[in-house]
């Protein structure tokens, strides 16, 4: 199994766009909770996304409440600006949802303050607010499968690491 990137609210679609595009590179599967901020027919939404909309698996809920019955008891983990727990010191399970806020609010404060241990942050200087939602999915979601050790993403012999020498 891979992970899952939730998007709650959207607004933007380049940046939905570009995350389906790194969904389908990486075999996850891409949850949008509603209100979108645009119509997935959206030009830019499906120009961001090239011609990967083939390889992507999407679902679509209509609130955060039914979102997270159909999560049921996977690990559900918050990546917010709010977090103490930097997201390469978090352990990630396989198939665990990845939960980004919408691009000028961020997540819900409900859901930051309820699941405070779940809770992630991308380090950046002080004087940014924070980073662009489809590089934060990126991050995220590539340290999660680095962990995973980058199921079904690489054929048998091809996935090599480097072996360091002291």
């Amino acid at each position: 199994m891979s992970v899952n990137i939730v998007l709650v609210e959207p607004e933007i679609p380049q940046n939905t766009g570009n995350i389906a595009r790194t969904c389908a590179a990486l075999g996850a599967e891409l949850h949008l909770i509603r209100p979108l901020g645009f119509s997935v027919d959206d030009k830019y939404l499906k120009r961001a996304g090239l011609d990967y909309w083939n390889l992507l698996k999407i679902s679509y809920y209509d609130s955060t409440e039914e979102f997270l019955i159909t999560a049921g008891n996977s690990q559900l983990v918050y990546v917010t600006t709010k977090a103490d727990i930097v997201y390469s010191d978090f352990r990630y399970e396989s198939g665990c949802f990845l939960l980004f806020g919408k691009e000028s609010k961020g997540l819900p404060e409900e859901l930051i303050s309820l699941n405070h241990k779940n809770c992630i942050r991308i380090p950046m200087v002080n004087d940014a607010r924070s980073l662009n939602l489809s590089n934060s999915a990126a991050i995220v979601a590539y340290e999660a499968l680095r962990q995973l050790e980058f199921p079904k993403l690489e054929k048998e012999g091809q996935l090599h690491r480097m072996d360091w020498i002291d």
